[in-house]
């Protein structure tokens, strides 16, 4: 068996000096870890070469601080799409530096990392308690965001003139890049500042991380409206439900949300390649069967039958084509040649998803995120990513976290699930 080379080590800006203000709290120690692989022979393999299985650095407060709280000065930028949950991890941010660490105020930067620019004049916010008590009960961020990279001198520039020594970062793959690119930077002029990112994907597609906040909403709001699809179909004469939710690169809000309501019959996710002529054969089976059918596609599944260029938007991310307008057309057409009366009801609710408050269990989560990069931060710790892995909060090295896409394993156990759950052919090829 070939052993994976993982490297977990998270970078430290020094030793940690000044004893942390909270009290009556665990601790965490430097060297708890949580093993990455959870298959007995994996973690065998290493211990037979003598060489300990990859383990990734456990979350939490540390006895011990780098900065000194007194003179911390910390910043916070959302960047990237909304998602559920962002205004619980900055009101979680705020509150943590303020009541565990006597830190205030926090300052936001407006409209991701445009608010490290000064060419676009965004005011810096003050985040005080007060200021973010209720904004947990409202989706979107107080913040703003936006996508696209900014130079990165600039942002440093600003950083170091308004005296900032930890910034946290909330978003995907393209903030964490950028924040990869500020410690590099911060390196370059031998500064101390501390970078820490939250992982904020709806589509849970982060590598070495298992859930990120927002995808539960995700799913629990997704099921609704599948329901919904589903009770269009049965009520009319050759009813379909079409559903496009989100999924860029990687399908598992549609898969999960295909097992939450096993009332779907089509799957379709970027990972699983599908020709359009195998696709309405199978859906015209169906329909010819039992006289009804719900389709769930993920948004980037299909991209290669609409024969679109490839364009990338700010962040570097593919423009996508809209398989869900296109599905609707081709499947109306088809079975309007084919002579076969069907009733079609599209629905896109991917705006209304990624727009709304969490659900509880995201809110915990959000909270846990929140307080686990400014623990990280305080420490020292920097170009990490705080992550979530066999039921515990853990630190990740951003260049790992980006280094590859999360994706549906099609002959892994999740996609297995759905073919049964769909009963939909394994090959529509």
């Amino acid at each position: 068996m070939e052993l994976e080379r993982l490297d977990f080590s998270i970078e430290k800006l020094g030793e940690a000096h000044f004893p942390s203000p909270m009290k009556g709290t665990r601790f965490v120690e430097d060297g708890d870890r949580v093993v990455f692989h959870s298959h007995p022979e994996k973690i065998k393999a290493y211990l037979e070469k003598g060489q300990d299985p990859p383990a990734l650095e456990l979350a939490g407060p540390r006895e011990l601080l780098f900065f000194d709280p007194s003179r911390v000065r910390c910043g916070i930028v959302t960047c990237g799409g909304l998602c559920p949950g962002l205004n619980d991890v900055i009101r979680a941010i705020v509150l943590c530096f303020h009541y565990h660490y006597g830190i205030s105020p926090i300052y936001g930067f407006r409209y991701g990392y445009e608010g490290l620019n000064p060419k676009f004049g965004h005011r810096v916010v003050e985040l005080t308690p007060e200021a973010v008590d209720r904004i947990h009960q409202l989706g979107g961020t107080m913040l703003g965001s936006s996508r696209g990279p900014q130079p990165v001198v600039t942002m440093v520039d600003t950083l170091e003139e308004l005296g900032i020594n930890i910034l946290i970062t909330i978003g995907g793959d393209g903030t964490l890049r950028g924040a990869h690119a500020i410690v590099e930077e911060i390196k370059k002029r031998g500064k101390k500042i501390a970078v820490v990112g939250v992982p904020k994907t709806i589509d849970n597609d982060i590598s070495y991380i298992e859930r990120s906040f927002g995808f539960e909403t995700a799913v629990a709001e997704a099921r609704r409206v599948t329901q919904s699809a589903h009770t269009e179909a049965v009520s009319a004469r050759g009813g379909i439900g079409l559903v496009k939710l989100m999924g860029r690169e990687s399908g598992f809000i549609a898969a999960y949300t295909v097992l939450a309501d096993n009332d779907v019959n089509f799957c379709l996710v970027p990972e699983v390649p599908f020709t359009l002529e195998r696709f309405l054969q199978v859906l015209e089976a169906r329909m010819v069967k039992r006289g009804h059918a719900v389709i769930v596609v993920a948004e980037g599944a299909g991209q290669d039958l609409l024969g679109q260029p490839l364009e990338r938007d700010a962040s570097g991310n593919p423009k996508l084509g809209d398989i869900g307008t296109f599905l609707r057309d081709k499947i109306r057409a088809h079975f309007r040649e084919r002579g076969l009366r069907i009733d079609l009801k599209y629905i896109d609710p991917s705006y209304t998803i990624r727009s709304g408050p969490p659900n509880a269990q995201d809110a915990a989560l959000c909270l846990l995120l929140g307080h686990h990069a400014v623990h990280a931060a305080m420490s020292g710790r920097t170009d990490m990513v705080v992550g979530y892995w066999k039921g515990h909060f853990t630190h990740v090295p951003i260049s790992l976290a980006v280094s590859q896409r999360k994706r549906i394993d099609p002959g892994g156990h999740l996609w297995e699930s759905v073919l049964a759950v769909t009963g939909q052919p394994r090959d529509m090829r």
